[in-house]
């Protein structure tokens, strides 16, 4: 069974920073692609970052500049440093990964983590 586990949420105020992790265990053969996730209250999750196996990476225009997303593939673990954060940027913050058991990928999530931006 594979899981996500992500860590590092929290409270912080504008200007802050913030660094998520995110684990995969389990019985995994390879990851593809990894990614976050957000959603805010009453609004649809939508793609923060995400970074391919070969660290080709992509943002959101509104966290462009702020927000970096990095992975060891040693550890299977995917992480997104977060600078100069603003009150728009709370949510819950997900982790999402393509990962290959055996010769079958599936898409993975984690339970969420909570980010929250206010003085």
């Amino acid at each position: 069974q594979v899981q996500l586990v992500e860590s590092g949420g929290g409270l912080v105020q504008p200007g802050g920073s913030l660094r998520l992790s995110c684990a995969a265990s389990g019985r995994i053969f390879s990851i593809n692609a990894m990614g976050w996730y957000r959603q805010a209250p009453g609004k649809q999750r939508e793609l923060v970052a995400a970074i391919t196996r070969g660290g080709s990476k992509n943002y959101a225009d509104s966290v462009k500049d702020r927000f970096t997303i990095s992975r060891d593939n040693a550890k299977n673990t995917v992480y997104l440093q977060m600078n100069s954060l603003k009150p728009e940027d709370t949510g819950v913050y997900y982790c999402n990964a393509d990962i290959a058991v055996a010769a079958l990928s599936k898409e993975y999530w984690g339970q969420g983590t909570q980010v929250t931006v206010s003085s």
